[in-house]
């Protein structure tokens, strides 16, 4: 089985590890795949002890737990639609744009040919312009987010896009609570802060309170991947303080979990962390607020540079968005400015491929850095109100 290779969807499916694999029961089998690490958005293993004729990348390792994660979910569903066919229309259900991210592929006639090529595009984001640290730290942490849709579109079959769009939003309130809680913030806290308090979804909606967020999160899967979200919130400077610990504790009250998972959750990022310090890039540096946050500003940087014209094109029919980010160069924007040059931009995103990154979950924490640097990156005839910081005195 070959997940770079056509045809390992349907190998990896005859495979008979699987039968063990999907008797499991629900937290059993997110235990498994924790230790992989993929709730923690990179893949040091298999959920599974599937054959693999060679060692496999950390791509492909995210591919397989991806399609075994969704496999369990669908072996213990009572759907009875087929699974390759019921996760093709999933995608193509919470799909946001108009131009679908995977529009290129879904016209193809073979289903697992289709399938393969969408789970390629859902986790493959070209490692030239985006560095590790962050894909593997934030963006493919966050693809738990399809499996818990799945999950509620297998179930439900309707409201499937919305739910998605609000779990999302559930969990990024949450883990901006949680580091607001920190005691003594640095730098970087406050600018992940940042970043998260700006990153709400959608910005047609009020941002949720803590207890609406909360109180969105039901299913036993939902809680413990939150649980285990803030433990990474919170190890962001490698420690975890009584403050945040203590934020935990709430969410194990609110949520009506066994004290020990919560403290399971503590011990397994530590441990996983610890043990693996050496082979996840982003473990080496300093400080993984501090990680992310310069990391997000390259990816930003670059994807500005390399889209610089088709954006100037697009923006010079948006007059709403060119005005309000002439703005951002005199002054912060107001909550309400963000909301609308957000919209406005997201509509351009939809027409550029390379910047479908941003429809992704997570991605969305890269709009506030990306309204940023427009006006520092693009041409001066773009920016005639910009006023340079050396040039004020």
């Amino acid at each position: 089985m070959n997940p770079s290779a056509s045809g390992w969807i349907k190998k990896l499916l005859n495979d008979e590890a699987l039968d063990d694999f999907t008797k499991k029961g629900p937290l059993d089998y997110y235990y498994a795949l924790r230790a992989t690490g993929f709730i923690y958005g990179t893949n040091i293993k298999l959920a599974a002890e599937v054959v693999q004729p060679f060692e496999l990348s950390e791509e492909e390792r995210c591919k397989v737990n991806l399609l075994l994660s969704f496999f369990y979910i669908y072996k213990n569903s009572d759907s009875n639609a087929g699974f390759i066919t019921s996760l093709i229309d999933f995608y193509k259900t919470i799909s946001e744009q108009k131009r679908s991210f995977f529009e290129d592929i879904f016209i193809r006639k073979s289903t697992y040919g289709l399938l393969e090529d969408t789970i390629h595009k859902r986790i493959h984001i070209d490692d030239s312009f985006l560095a590790k640290s962050f894909n593997y730290f934030l963006i493919n942490a966050l693809l738990f987010v399809d499996v818990l849709g799945y999950k509620h579109y297998l179930s439900h079959n309707s409201n499937t896009k919305a739910y998605v769009n609000f779990l999302e939003s559930a969990i990024e309130t949450i883990v901006f609570s949680v580091i607001e809680t920190k005691h003594q913030k640095s730098e970087y806290d406050e600018n992940l802060v940042k970043l998260f308090k700006s990153s709400i979804r959608h910005k047609t909606t009020s941002a949720l309170s803590d207890k609406e967020a909360i109180s969105f999160i039901k299913d036993p899967l939902e809680k413990q991947y939150v649980i285990d979200l803030v433990c990474m919130a919170s190890w962001s400077d490698k420690i975890i303080d009584s403050d945040e610990v203590d934020f935990l504790k709430m969410l194990q009250r609110e949520f009506d979990l066994d004290p020990k998972q919560v403290t399971d959750s503590i011990e397994d990022i530590n441990r996983f962390y610890e043990r693996y310090k050496d082979d996840v890039a982003f473990l080496s540096s300093k400080n993984l607020a501090q990680s992310l946050y310069d990391n997000s500003s390259k990816v930003v940087v670059k994807l500005i540079k390399r889209n610089s014209k088709r954006l100037i094109n697009e923006l010079s029919e948006s007059k709403e968005a060119l005005a309000l980010l002439a703005k951002s160069t005199q002054r912060n924007l107001t909550d309400d400015e963000q909301k609308k040059v957000q919209m406005q931009l997201m509509d351009i995103f939809k027409s550029i491929p390379s910047l479908a990154i941003f429809m992704l979950p997570g991605g969305m924490l890269l709009m506030p850095l990306f309204v940023k640097f427009i006006p520092k990156l693009l041409p001066s005839a773009f920016d005639e109100n910009r006023i340079d910081n050396d040039k004020k005195n």
